[in-house]
């Protein structure tokens, strides 16, 4: 019987342990070495750059499942685009606790191309 409800006061956790937050640093390696890995000596070409962002984002996020980051819903965001010189902008807005949830962002860059990724972590409750 003490078995079953220690296994219900798990159950019902509504905060990560500490050694099981979303840790930024960590990410932010992960998504380099798969940028660094992925792109190094890439060409720009528009055709094969929606074929790109589906594998990286996939990559990325494979890497960042293999931190068994129990109860955290993760999200990437990959955006590729061309190296002309222009500026770009980008933003993301969302409803999050401060407490457990967190992001990360990396730009990798060469003389053809420019990739942001974005990784979210937010604990699902």
């Amino acid at each position: 019987m003490a078995e079953t409800a220690n296994l219900s006061a798990q159950t019902y956790m509504i905060r990560p342990h500490f050694n099981q937050k979303f840790r930024p640093a960590v990410v932010k390696d992960n998504i380099r070495e798969v940028l660094t890995e992925e792109l190094s000596g890439k060409e720009y070409n528009s055709e094969d750059v929606t074929q790109l962002t589906r594998e990286l984002s996939d990559k990325i996020k494979g890497k960042i499942k293999d931190l068994q980051y129990d109860r955290y819903k993760v999200v990437v965001q990959v955006v590729i685009g061309e190296q002309r010189g222009e500026g770009v902008k980008m933003a993301s807005r969302c409803f999050w606790d401060c407490d457990t949830d967190n992001y990360v962002q990396d730009v990798f860059t060469n003389d053809s191309l420019f990739c942001v990724v974005a990784a979210f972590g937010a604990f699902y409750y």
